[in-house]
């Protein structure tokens, strides 16, 4: 491959990672159609990949790229023959009522996130259009990562992007009344991906999936620049970046999972724990009542301000998790409570609040891998025992499969 070559499909990669989403919500603004918009972008891109390593890499990749995809898709509103029809749709579709003042919130990007993460849409359809409209993936890139056919995840955004035109799901920010809750589901979305690269279910996948952490970073750095004043938003990247930073140290050469008491702190990646470590900095300074994704990267934040796991400040990390459960009551944070709490009043004290737990959490894996390690540690061997053997059948990462196993084997 000649370096001019290369140097193209370096410039397609990356207007790929920066221009995907801005030209894609540019077309769904003009026709309203995201089967158009779609469709055109990767055209373009198609383009780019032949010509630029003849022609070279254009002075504005990004308008190069924005005019073809804007002739593909007007050839094909031309070769379907409706184009009235299009532009009458594109104006439903597009609601342009005057909204409340958002401030500078007038990214299309912006809009097409909503609209992948519009609450008429089932949650893991909004996952896969994220990822498809916005991230850029392609269908066998996603279903891989979700453990689902090609065709099933190409049926359920094909269904999506129906569901929206038949449902006239307006193209737009919401209104500034309804933007807390609409930020709120576009969050989870984004979360549900980090997750699942940061602990890949399903036995033919790798334990870690760095491109799904690294796209869920990339999706909130985008929502970060966009909504910059947004408590939950700089909350819940801190708490990304905070976790990712310790990913070198999470999985052993021999495919284990390590614990992060047990972690390799050096190996820890400190730029992206002193970024994390600013935004959790900046939210306390604004002084304003902390939402969910901002408590949990204060905890992190202690968590990773630790050399050693001796050092840690548990007093810190109960008392943040006792102001997360105000704010979210949820069995799973009184179970990763009950963890610190160990640390501060012993396991006994710890086991009798995670078996209060039971009743709601006794089909979740980590509830019986807690509870293993708790009962190990007050010597009672045999009931350690059962609670790995339950955690071991419903878990799905390999990596932590195989830790949980060792530890439930040297139990003997």
């Amino acid at each position: 491959m000649s370096l001019v070559q290369d140097d193209s499909r370096t410039a397609v990669s990356r207007a790929h990672r920066e221009e995907w989403a801005r030209i894609v919500a540019s077309l769904t603004r003009r026709y309203g159609d995201l089967d158009i918009a779609e469709e055109a972008a990767a055209e373009a891109f198609a383009i780019a990949v032949e010509k630029w390593p003849e022609d070279g890499v254009p002075p504005n990749p990004g308008a190069w790229l924005t005019t073809t995809a804007n002739r593909k898709a007007i050839d094909r509103i031309r070769r379907e023959g409706k184009r009235d029809d299009k532009h009458k749709e594109a104006r439903m579709l597009h609601d342009d009522t005057p909204l409340e003042p958002l401030g500078a919130i007038e990214d299309e990007r912006l809009r097409l996130i909503f609209t992948c993460c519009h609450p008429a849409l089932a949650p893991e359809t909004r996952v896969a259009l994220t990822l498809r409209m916005v991230g850029g993936l392609t269908v066998p890139e996603i279903a891989r990562a979700f453990l689902v056919r090609e065709t099933a995840m190409e049926q359920r955004i094909t269904r999506a992007k129906a569901k929206i035109k038949a449902a006239r799901i307006p193209y737009r920010v919401p209104a500034a009344e309804d933007l807390p809750v609409r930020v709120a589901g576009v969050l989870a979305v984004l979360f549900l991906i980090f997750n699942e690269g940061y602990l890949a279910t399903g036995p033919a996948t790798d334990p870690v999936r760095r491109d799904l952490t690294a796209e869920a970073i990339r999706l909130a750095r985008l929502i970060r620049a966009l909504l910059p004043g947004d408590g939950e938003v700089a909350g819940l990247l801190a708490l990304m970046l905070l976790t990712e930073a310790r990913h070198a140290a999470r999985v052993s050469a021999t495919g284990e999972l390590v614990t992060l008491d047990r972690q390799d702190r050096g190996s820890w990646d400190r730029t992206l724990i002193a970024e994390g470590h600013a935004l959790v900095r900046e939210r306390l300074a604004a002084g304003e009542a902390p939402g969910r994704y901002q408590i949990l990267a204060a905890i992190n934040a202690v968590h990773t301000d630790a050399r050693d796991v001796r050092d840690t400040d548990w007093s810190q990390v109960v008392a943040l998790y006792d102001q997360l459960v105000r704010v979210d009551p949820s069995p799973i944070v009184a179970l990763n409570r009950a963890v610190a709490v160990a640390e501060m009043d012993g396991p006994e004290v710890a086991l009798a609040a995670v078996d209060r737990l039971a009743d709601r959490l006794s089909a979740y894996h980590a509830f019986h891998a807690t509870r293993a390690d708790l009962l190990r540690r007050l010597g009672r061997s045999a009931d350690s025992r059962a609670a790995y053997d339950q955690a071991i059948e419903l878990a799905g990462n390999t990596a932590e499969i195989a830790y949980l196993t060792r530890r439930r084997d040297e139990l003997g």
